[in-house]
């Protein structure tokens, strides 16, 4: 695995913690990556595997950051917690809770709208992915600038 961000559990704040293994859900708007766009990938918090693309971040205006597809494959599970049907989504080695996908997102890129906590993310900017080992992830960020 590249430069893992955080290692264990225990080193997670307070909602980093509650999101990932309680699978809670930040405030909208207030996550620091809902209205960030920096060019490089997002990893999951507590293992440092790669989830998302810069270029497929985009502003759907609902709070959170949102993603039209995932670089890894997502664990995906049914939830009726809020009383409704909604599809919640995991990372596939740590299974953090990272949020949920719904099918309102933009149709020429699949339709799919991945609604993420920033608090389960950890940017990682572009110039910085092959010193942290993210090197081989460069070519979903490029897949933006075609």
């Amino acid at each position: 695995m590249a430069d893992a961000y955080k290692k264990n559990t225990e080193d997670l704040n307070e909602m980093e913690y509650m999101v990932t293994q309680h699978a809670a859900t930040e405030k909208p708007f207030s996550g620091e990556y809902d209205d960030f766009y920096q060019k490089g990938i997002y990893v999951d918090i507590a293992s440092g595997e790669p989830l998302f693309s810069s270029a497929k971040k985009y502003d759907a205006g609902c709070g959170w950051p949102s993603f039209s597809q995932p670089i890894a494959k997502l664990q995906e599970n049914r939830d009726t917690s809020i009383g409704i049907e909604r599809t919640e989504v995991r990372s596939g080695s740590a299974n953090s809770h990272l949020g949920h996908v719904f099918t309102d997102g933009p149709q020429d890129q699949g339709g799919l709208r991945y609604c993420i906590n920033s608090a389960a993310l950890k940017f990682i900017p572009y110039d910085e992915m092959d010193a942290k080992g993210y090197g081989d992830y460069k070519k979903f960020v490029d897949e933006g600038d075609k």
